[in-house]
């Protein structure tokens, strides 16, 4: 017959000690005192509410299978606890960044007007001043406007696609869109 334990009563360093032994009441003595916190460090970082409970949860569960690892010596149990939720967010930052840059694409990447198809040197050197035009008035819009412009045009994405890509409402990314286009109408009248 198992003992009945009080685990709202234990400190921290033995019920980490426990969750080493496999006790789960003692995690969840462990989750009870510092869910809350853990999880406002990771909303801080992410400003993502569901990135946010991910991590929380990752964060218990690192703590249920390297509970062993903890050293009461070199760091109090929270200090351990927000390092590994601090450690779990970059690698989620991380994580964006690298799905949001390998979507990039610059304006540098169209091609020159000499790889198009021409009729002759009239025809590419026409070519070549639109494309200047374009690039002159493509510079003059806001940042977030060449972007999705960018992911729309050269990668092909869709307005859905572009609001995942860029982690932003739907709406936001076709008012981009819609405003850009207008501008460029405005800048680029015979085109």
């Amino acid at each position: 017959m198992k003992s009945h334990v009080d685990y709202s009563k234990l400190d921290d360093v033995e019920l980490i000690a426990l969750v080493a032994c496999a006790e789960p009441d003692a995690l969840a003595e462990l989750y009870e005192r510092y869910h809350r916190l853990v999880f406002s460090l990771a909303l801080n970082s992410v400003a993502d509410h569901a990135a946010a409970e991910e991590i929380t949860l990752d964060v218990f569960t690192r703590v249920w299978e390297k509970a062993e690892t903890y050293r009461a010596e070199q760091s109090k149990v929270i200090t351990w606890l927000l390092s590994l939720t601090r450690h779990r967010a970059i690698d989620i930052l991380r994580q964006r960044r690298t799905r949001w840059e390998r979507n990039l694409v610059s304006w540098a990447d169209v091609p020159d007007a000499a790889s198009f198809n021409s009729n002759g040197p009239q025809e590419v050197v026409e070519l070549t001043l639109r494309r200047e035009q374009v690039r002159t008035a493509v510079a003059q819009l806001p940042a977030e406007q060449k972007e999705a412009l960018a992911l729309a045009y050269f990668k092909g994405y869709t307005h859905r696609q572009i609001a995942e890509i860029l982690q932003e409402p739907l709406g936001t990314v076709k008012t981009r869109l819609r405003s850009a286009m207008q501008k460029l109408r405005q800048m680029l009248p015979d085109g």
